[in-house]
């Protein structure tokens, strides 16, 4: 297992989740929710990426069933590559992240928490189940989650 942060990214269409591993790379923590507000949300994540010596992002790719990609992981590729801009020393990796939200939801349900109650924390709990994936992953495997942000969207994933 590589030591270092990490920061996990849920990108929806107004929020932003966003969670954090330790430093040994093996718990995942909620961290908080960025709201989007015409780009300005990239630099709360690079404040944040610094904040917590971040060695990599990883950003849930939201996958169609099928498995092929669509508008909203055209979208997330696109602002990943702006957030790459701004932390261009920063390894920004893309993980499948399909039902990440409903999971999030379910578990917030189950934990006794109504849909007003975790409207505001329910984008946290998805970056911290794709962070939760990609730690384990990388535990089972070996090799490093997902896959770079400039790879192609049929490319694999670990």
């Amino acid at each position: 297992m590589r030591p270092g942060v990490r920061l996990s990214i849920d990108l929806g269409t107004h929020r932003i989740g966003v969670a954090r591993s330790d430093a040994a790379g093996t718990l995942a923590f909620p961290l908080e929710t960025v709201y989007r507000e015409g780009g300005q949300e990239l630099f709360r994540i690079v404040e944040l990426a610094a904040e917590y010596d971040a060695r990599e992002i990883i950003i849930g790719l939201p996958r169609l069933l099928s498995g092929k990609e669509g508008k909203n992981a055209a979208d997330v590729r696109s602002w990943g590559a702006e957030l790459e801009q701004l932390l261009p020393t920063c390894n920004i990796r893309l993980v499948d992240e399909r039902l990440t939200s409903v999971s999030a939801h379910r578990q917030l349900r189950s934990a006794g928490l109504g849909g007003r109650q975790h409207k505001n924390v329910v984008d946290q709990q998805a970056a911290v189940l794709i962070l939760e994936q990609a730690l384990e992953t990388e535990r089972q495997t070996g090799k490093i989650p997902g896959v770079p942000l400039g790879s192609g969207p049929e490319s694999e994933e670990a």
